[in-house]
């Protein structure tokens, strides 16, 4: 999918203001997803999946990263997630529906926490992103 330059400055834009939340809003989509879609939680049995869980948290803040990582180097996704492609296509063989409904949870989170910034072309770009992120990540499924 392709990120108009439009696009770009919405998800950049919307990413700078999420700022020092990442992690926290990285955990709540996670919780979200996890009781929303309940076949989640199969690749996290060895988690504690209570709220606010150490373990969700740190997770929360790998998805965080992973996202900041991506927007940093929103012009070459398939380079700057590489490396997590791989690791979720043939270590932890994640069912890639999973990052469909993640980033459905995140875009929730980030409308719950940005209201004001969270308007229809905000969220059109920012699910094109997800889009564009959970594609690069299943790449290599194939």
């Amino acid at each position: 999918m392709v990120l108009s330059p439009a696009d770009k400055t919405n998800v950049k834009g919307t990413w700078a203001k999420v700022g020092n939340h990442g992690a926290e809003f990285g955990a709540e989509a996670l919780e979200r997803m996890f009781t929303s879609f309940p076949s989640t939680k199969t690749y996290f049995s060895h988690f504690d999946l209570g709220h606010g869980s150490a373990q969700i948290k740190g997770h929360g803040k790998k998805v965080a990263d992973a996202l900041t990582k991506a927007v940093g180097h929103i012009d070459n996704l398939p380079d700057a997630l590489s490396e997590l492609s791989d690791l979720h296509a043939h270590e932890l063989r994640v069912d890639p529906v999973n990052f469909k409904l993640l980033s459905h949870c995140l875009l929730v989170t980030l409308a719950l926490h940005l209201p004001a910034d969270f308007t229809p072309s905000v969220h059109a770009s920012l699910d094109k992103f997800l889009a564009s992120v959970s594609t690069v990540l299943t790449s290599k499924y194939r």
